[in-house]
């Protein structure tokens, strides 16, 4: 049976993305066959064989060493100004909607796209890294939700809730979303990251043990603040990079490895393998 973890963030740029690549490199290294998905995305894409997809997910695609595929990202979304977007679904263009008409028309058929994409998914590999969008909680947006809660609650997939601490209050934020949520989303979130840490990490300590004992929700990680690896940003960790020394499309195995190496240094993941069933 595919095993599953999914990334959430308290807010956009929270750390998502690039968590989503380092877990998949460190899954790879461990020998797993291993993807990554994002069920819609709004950003920069990148034409393949099958048709358009996120460049994030062809990047964590890379980092996963898995071959890039639509079903990685079955709904991709292009901005086109007026609140529209031109919707690509599986690498095809479907035209370009109003927000109002997509949530209207074109939601449910964009959900069984991606509930035939994450079928067929967990049928060709062992491991599944997930990715969501924005935050969970965002009360106004819930009902038309098909990349967050809905996607861990189809798969029974536990989440990771990420936060940026370098912009301020990451621990008013992570209480706040856990509050928001329903209580059977709330059961799914089995672990905490902060991300963008820097400081005195004996200084941060008793706001651990505060986020610990106030929402039952282990911290699995701690994500110090860096700058010098070449990963592009997305909706990701949101951290300044060194000036990129490779074209999007080719970022090294040296850059991925030192992505899992960082990531592996602060975070738990024998309590992450545990936390997926893998232990």
């Amino acid at each position: 049976m595919t095993k599953t973890i999914m990334i959430q963030g308290t807010c956009s740029n929270a750390g998502k993305s690039i968590l989503t690549t380092a877990l998949g490199r460190i899954f790879a290294q461990e020998g797993y066959k291993v993807a990554p998905f994002k069920a819609q995305n709004m950003t920069s894409n990148i034409t393949i064989a099958g048709g358009e997809m996120g460049l994030a997910q062809f990047i964590q695609a890379q980092a996963c060493k898995a071959v890039p595929d639509v079903t990685m990202n079955p709904v991709l979304l292009k901005p086109t100004g007026n609140a529209s977007s031109q919707v690509f679904l599986l690498g095809k263009p479907e035209g370009v909607l109003s927000a109002s008409k997509y949530h209207l028309e074109f939601k449910d058929k964009a959900w069984q796209a991606i509930v035939t994409s994450l079928q067929k998914l967990s049928r060709e590999y062992e491991v599944l890294v997930i990715e969501g969008a924005g935050s969970p909680a965002e009360v106004n947006l819930k009902e038309n939700d098909i990349v967050n809660m809905r996607v861990a609650k189809e798969l029974n997939a536990p989440v990771l809730l990420v936060a940026d601490i370098d912009r301020g209050g990451a621990l008013a934020s992570i209480v706040g979303t856990l509050e928001l949520l329903e209580p059977d989303e709330r059961e799914l979130v089995k672990g905490l990251v902060i991300n963008k840490f820097r400081g005195d990490f004996n200084l941060l300590k008793p706001a651990l043990e505060f986020l610990e004992n106030k929402t039952g929700k282990p911290v699995v990680g701690v994500i110090p603040y860096f700058t010098d690896i070449n990963i592009p940003e997305e909706d990701s960790l949101g951290q300044k990079v060194a000036e990129p020394k490779h074209p999007l499309t080719t970022v090294t195995e040296e850059d991925f490895d030192s992505l899992a190496e960082l990531v592996k240094k602060n975070i738990n993941m024998t309590l992450i393998y545990k936390i997926m069933g893998l232990l």
